[in-house]
């Protein structure tokens, strides 16, 4: 049985949003772009057998651990994450069933894998996890830093659905940590298996979202185009860039999630979302040179993303 932890522990708020993904709705939800459009819809499919795996792994180490602040994070985690592959897994029925068939053969492949991983150690699976969700901290950065050049113009249906996604990835930022932590504790050892685990579950995740974009663009005719992949290396520059430096401070000894600050908008979205009408689903207007938050004035959002 774990010690409790003195760190602040902060909840993070299930929300069970209705968006929906009707038949119009085209696969290439951003006009002129894509490459960012398939990069999206390929990590978009990894969702649905990433994030069982995820709920699995801390559902199975919550009767380990004694503070019962960071046992209510976890199950809360595990509540968010429910909500968001059920989402993707609408989506990716629409993609498949309007455009990407073969797609499905990623996804067989992505339930074998998943299988094969659930056999190992659960600190192996913990430092997957916690290795992961650090990760999500620098795609959110990026996403809603530059949310004017990635999502201007956009259906708003699907921009206001990852957008919400990586909301809640900022909030529940710090549960796979404290869980892990909780486990396990410092040390040398302890501390390199979870090093690892920031590869191991950004990698794997970065593996399944290549192929999934990879087939999405060979089925638009643009995979062997010079072009294309030229526009689609400046998206995975910009990606890097930004996702990089998260992913090497959180393999430091001693790193801990709640040094990295939220982006101003995350924080607005969260508290705009928390008094807010919630019978409809909060849409972006990605026609806006800012993309403000959907609940507030346009005058209290962040400043405009910066160009990519």
């Amino acid at each position: 049985m774990s010690q409790p932890t003195s760190l602040p522990v902060m909840i993070p708020i299930p929300r069970r949003i209705p968006f929906a993904f009707p038949d119009d709705l085209n696969p290439q939800w951003k006009p002129g772009d894509p490459e960012f459009t398939a990069m999206v819809n390929g990590a978009s499919l990894v969702m649905p057998y990433l994030e069982p795996f995820l709920i699995r792994t801390i559902r199975e180490a919550l009767p380990q651990v004694a503070d019962p602040a960071v046992a209510d994070s976890g199950r809360a985690f595990n509540t968010q994450e429910q909500h968001h592959y059920q989402a993707h897994r609408r989506f990716n029925e629409l993609l498949k069933r309007s455009r990407y068939p073969e797609l499905a053969q990623i996804e067989a492949d992505m339930t074998a894998s998943y299988a094969r991983l659930s056999r190992r150690s659960l600190r192996t699976r913990m430092a997957y996890t916690a290795g992961f969700e650090a990760m999500t901290l620098g795609v959110t950065r990026w996403l809603v830093d530059y949310r004017q050049p990635l999502f201007g113009g956009a259906d708003s249906r699907v921009a206001s659905f990852i957008l919400w996604h990586f909301v809640e990835e900022c909030e529940h930022k710090c549960v796979a940590h404290d869980v892990y932590h909780a486990l396990y504790g410092g040390g040398l050892v302890n501390y390199l298996v979870r090093a690892a685990g920031v590869l191991h579950g950004s990698l794997d995740v970065m593996w399944y979202s290549m192929r999934g974009y990879r087939a999405i663009l060979k089925k638009e005719g643009l995979w062997y185009r010079l072009s294309s992949r030229l526009r689609l290396a400046r998206r995975l520059g910009s990606f890097v860039r930004h996702v990089g430096p998260y992913l090497l401070r959180a393999m430091l000894p001693g790193h801990d999630p709640r040094q990295e600050t939220n982006p101003r908008w995350v924080d607005d979205w969260i508290a705009g979302h928390a008094t807010a009408a919630q019978d409809e689903p909060p849409l972006l207007d990605t026609q806006h040179p800012d993309i403000p938050v959907p609940f507030a004035p346009a005058s209290a959002a962040a400043p405009a993303g910066l160009p990519a």
